[in-house]
């Protein structure tokens, strides 16, 4: 007893600390049940949305939608590079202006989990530190160091600073209800020993002593002293539990799919088993959840780390990436989040009682002491549904699924049960022409400009770079005598390169002889290429690029990049001449990047030439640039790449970011959601370019005459590049007779004599879009899945009539699933479901007059 009144009062003593010494501010705090917002203990559906990798003309769009979804709170990072470019001089405008979209997410009635870090990981380049960051003399990142701790100080000071000032936490009647400090730290920790745990304690102390009124947290890390509180991130987080009994039990990042890399598959996760992964979560007692991502965004300009870290920052989420929904992913979880609200007064005031009904079969039970009850049957078996007796009634679970029961009797939920429907997007012509196409060439032969520098040796890139840009030329020549044997028909000589990344083009005599790249995982790489020399001096220029800077690792800012040797030249008369001590010119960044060719006013800064001879002779380093009109419509907007090699692409002076067309390699058999999750499992794109379309905003283009600019390493032929726009093809429902359904939950348990509502497939084409076709309709035993459905030997006659008279031109429509629906049992004493998949088109009228059905 003595025990617990002691953590009690440890825990006001923190409470007191968190309202900064006026308790009538105080409006949020925990305890170990959850997180408790004017005194009230909330179950918490979150979901990531980083403002740069959106547009601000986005913003609200995308925090409705992911209201609409189930969410109370919008999480983000806060990116360091991007607000503090150099050192003391602050940007927070354009899609850098925290404080707006914090304000947007106010206005949504939403709170904000703000995590600070600073250092973010999250696949964007150097991990969110800004490079200058790593020339701070004396600096070692995140671990007991004088000159990061003080610089990483005084950027916390400065974010916490401008949200005091503006009123944003929710102790300021803000929406901030939660923030953290560093980020995914305790595996660092460990491994640096006692510094990482000073440091690690030194920034929670930190935080805490700047008064924000609300709690702070940190991920992945264990040992995170009190008050802060730790947290977990993965696929999984159903064995996390607090390091302390009276913390909250959250997930701060619920894996939503994966990042893409170039030269990589797309990585997805099936709703069902993220369904199935938090509902496990909820009913061991976890109180907070947040997706990450719920939207990813793209990496515009050169903001991608990794490195090889695609544009695209998709991530497979419930709002892709250009903000439109993603079914079932979205719909489906909109589901669950409805299902554990209604279970929420239940899981905050009791903790469960658990029974096992089999050998992979369980019942989490929640009954609170002020009455009601609520279950979560859950089937861990990867292949067999089973049926288990519950409450004197039988359950059937299907494999790998839980159940939510709201009142310990009525399913409205099942996690591999999906009612909503399945939208295919395609990228369709917008029918605008890129035209007046024009191109400058680099001109390797010339070299120089922007930042000429020599030295003996080989260089490290971003030491001489500092990021600005991803290029470094590397310039040297080798002088070959003429009785040279393999200048009289003997082999020729190879031109051997050790780069540590993360790729490079390698030109002898200003033509290019050939390229090499790195991976992700494997940056370091080799070139070795036959070349053709000449009597006489030889120029070599390797031009050694860079892929997005490392975010993830040990003292990741002591990673090298660039050509660092040796190079050699390898078959000459006297054997190797290592070419890696001699003198070499440096210069970095493209003619045309000190040009600024891709800015609106630079673009007259040369003088262009037709573009026809540079593809016809598909000549490397190139800049390519021609003008288009706008597309009518709202829908979103991509550049198809896919005649292009590698480069860079801005439209009006805005980055677009990296392209390159590197095909996918992968294992792509298909997907079961049943078992445990891991990115390799699910994997599409294979044999496709990894990334084809690159998302051009519809807020940075005018009605006329908008400037693209090409930067092409490669080659490709820029006239077939398109715009294109992305847009809903097909959508797919399939609904079984007896799908559970939230409408139903009390019935049962009130005594009420109303009959059951049936369940219904719902179809909905975008709001320009009307239902143009029934591509397939079968009530009955239908096999397949969505694109690939087929009758099987029980099928409703009039299943297509019903469904075109119901949805044919309309804009969304509602069919209920019932035998007189359809005229009559079409197969008695089985069940029936009904599969759609139905054709979207545009509309060629005002959307108003596009009516609704149900029934």
């Amino acid at each position: 007893m003595g025990s617990r009144v002691g953590v009690k009062v440890f825990f006001m003593f923190w409470v007191f600390l968190f309202c900064g010494f006026e308790i009538g501010k105080c409006s949020v705090s925990y305890d170990r049940k959850a997180i408790l917002i004017n005194g009230q203990r909330r179950i918490l559906i979150s979901g990531s949305i980083h403002y740069p990798r959106s547009t601000p003309e986005m913003w609200e769009d995308l925090i409705m939608k992911a209201k609409d979804g189930g969410l109370d709170v919008i999480d983000t990072y806060v990116f360091w590079n991007g607000h503090e470019p150099s050192p003391g001089n602050y940007y927070f405008e354009g899609r850098y202006d925290l404080v707006r979209f914090l304000k947007t997410v106010q206005k949504a009635g939403l709170y904000a989990n703000l995590r600070i870090g600073p250092y973010v990981c999250a696949e964007w380049n150097f991990g969110g530190f800004p490079v200058w960051l790593k020339y701070v003399p004396g600096i070692s990142f995140r671990t007991d160091n004088e000159p990061f701790k003080k610089a990483m100080q005084g950027f916390t000071e400065k974010i916490v600073d401008l949200m005091k000032s503006n009123q944003l936490f929710e102790s300021q009647g803000g929406p901030i209800i939660l923030s953290q400090i560093e980020n995914e730290y305790g595996r660092q920790s460990q491994l640096l020993g006692q510094a990482g745990y000073n440091y690690m304690t030194w920034a929670a102390n930190m935080a805490v002593k700047l008064q924000t009124g609300v709690p702070w947290l940190m991920c992945k890390e264990q040992d995170a002293p009190d008050p802060v509180i730790n947290t977990c991130n993965g696929f999984y987080c159903d064995s996390f539990y607090p390091n302390k009994a009276y913390k909250p039990t959250m997930w701060t990042e619920a894996w939503s799919g994966w990042f893409t890399e170039f030269g990589g598959p797309i990585y997805q996760r099936p709703v069902q088993e993220l369904a199935f992964a938090v509902a496990r979560f909820v009913q061991k007692g976890g109180s907070f959840v947040n997706y990450y991502m719920y939207h990813g965004g793209t990496n515009f300009g050169r903001t991608a780390g990794g490195p090889f870290v695609t544009t695209s920052y998709d991530y497979d989420a419930p709002l892709d990436e250009y903000g439109l929904i993603r079914q079932p992913k979205y719909g489906h979880l909109k589901e669950l989040h409805k299902a554990i609200k209604l279970c929420e007064e239940a899981l905050v005031s009791s903790d469960p009682t658990v029974t096992s009904y089999g050998p992979r079969q369980q019942a989490h039970v929640y009954n609170p002491k002020t009455g009601g009850c609520a279950a979560f049957l859950a089937n861990y078996d990867t292949n067999s549904p089973v049926k288990l007796l519950f409450n004197n009634m039988h359950y059937t679970l299907p494999p790998w699924s839980i159940s939510i029961l709201p009142d310990c009797r009525n399913v409205v939920f099942n996690t591999a049960k999906v009612g909503v429907q399945t939208s295919h997007m395609e990228m369709l012509p917008s029918n605008v022409e890129i035209s007046s196409w024009k191109s400058f060439d680099e001109d390797v032969s010339g070299l120089g400009g922007r930042s000429i520098m020599s030295a003996l040796g080989l260089l490290e890139q971003i030491n001489v770079t500092r990021d600005t840009s991803d290029y470094l030329w590397y310039k040297t020549s080798v002088d070959i005598s003429p009785s040279e044997s393999f200048l009289r028909g003997g082999k020729q000589p190879s031109l051997i390169i050790q780069s540590r990344g993360h790729a490079v083009h390698a030109f002898v005599n200003a033509q290019l002889v050939g390229s090499a790249y790195g991976t992700r995982e494997i940056r370091r790489f080799s070139f070795n290429q036959k070349i053709n020399l000449n009597a006489g001096t030889n120029d070599i220029s390797l031009l050694s690029i860079a892929v997005g800077l490392p975010n993830v690792g040990g003292h990741f800012e002591s990673w090298n990049a660039g050509i660092l040797g040796p190079v050699v030249l390898h078959g000459l008369n006297q054997g190797d001449r290592d070419l890696s001590w001699q003198k070499w010119s440096y210069q970095v960044g493209m003619k045309g990047e000190s040009m600024n060719l891709a800015s609106p006013s630079g673009i007259s800064s040369v003088e262009w030439m037709d573009s026809a001879a540079a593809i016809q002779k598909q000549q490397p380093l190139m800049w390519h640039r021609a003008y288009f009109n706008a597309p009518d419509g709202d829908d979103p907007l991509a550049l198809d790449m896919i005649s292009m090699g590698k480069g860079q692409v801005w439209v009006n002076g805005e980055s677009i970011g990296r392209y390159w067309t590197a095909y996918a390699n992968g294992e792509c058999n298909g997907c079961s959601y049943a078992g445990t999750y891991r990115p390799p499992k699910c994997q599409a794109g294979c044999g496709g370019p990894t990334q084809r379309w690159y998302h051009v905003p519809r807020s940075w283009l005018k009605p006329t005459n908008n400037l693209l600019v090409v930067f092409e390493e490669l080659g490709g032929d820029p006239t077939k590049i398109s715009l294109v726009k992305r847009s809903m093809s097909t959508v797919c429902a399939e609904v079984s007779e007896y799908h559970p359904m939230l409408k139903n939950w009390h019935i049962e348990s009130y005594g009420r004599t109303e009959e059951l509502h049936r369940p219904k497939v719902h179809l909905h084409c975008a709001g320009n879009q009307y239902i143009a076709s029934i591509k397939f309709a079968s009530f009955g035993t239908p096999l397949g899945t969505c694109g690939t459905f087929q009758q099987g030997t029980c099928h409703a006659a009039a299943s297509y009539s019903v469904l075109e008279k119901r949805c044919i031109g309309k804009q969304r429509c509602a069919v209920t699933i019932s035998n007189s629906n359809f005229g009559q049992d079409p197969c008695p004493n089985i069940l029936k479901r009904l599969c759609v998949e139905a054709v979207c088109a545009s509309a060629t009228y005002p959307t108003s007059q596009l009516a609704n059905s149900g029934d």
